[in-house]
């Protein structure tokens, strides 16, 4: 199995950045996906979660309105859409699997996730 992310880069404040998360190996329809991101000195934090069924979300507090999690089921591809990015947005980002129901969505914690990609750097700053 093998969760690609990718699409990160260098954007000013108020733009827009869309990661993806390319996955092999592991089907979505079974799968929950999270996307957490861990700045330097922080701890790593969840981000979003979308279900395996595709039809429930969870966002933390502090991208809610921002940031839109989605999935393409026949590329099997995972997307996070992040508008109105801020600096404190700045950070590593990773994809993360765990098998659960199709309307399950809780982003939970680190230790929820069993299967996690690479990160992709996200800087925001002008």
């Amino acid at each position: 199995f093998q969760l690609q992310a990718s699409g990160g880069g260098l954007v000013q404040p108020g733009g827009s950045l869309r990661l993806s998360c390319a996955v092999s190996g592991l089907s979505l329809d079974y799968h929950a996906i999270g996307w957490f991101r861990q700045a330097p000195g922080k701890e790593r934090e969840g981000v979003a979660c979308q279900s395996s069924g595709g039809g429930s979300t969870d966002y933390a507090d502090s991208v809610k309105g921002r940031f839109t999690i989605s999935r393409d089921y026949a590329k099997n591809t995972v997307y996070l859409q992040m508008n109105s990015l801020k600096s404190e947005d700045t950070a590593v980002y990773y994809c993360a699997a765990t098998a659960r129901g199709p309307y399950d969505s809780k982003l939970g914690r680190e230790i929820d996730y069993d299967y996690w990609g690479q990160g992709t750097q996200v800087t925001v700053s002008s």
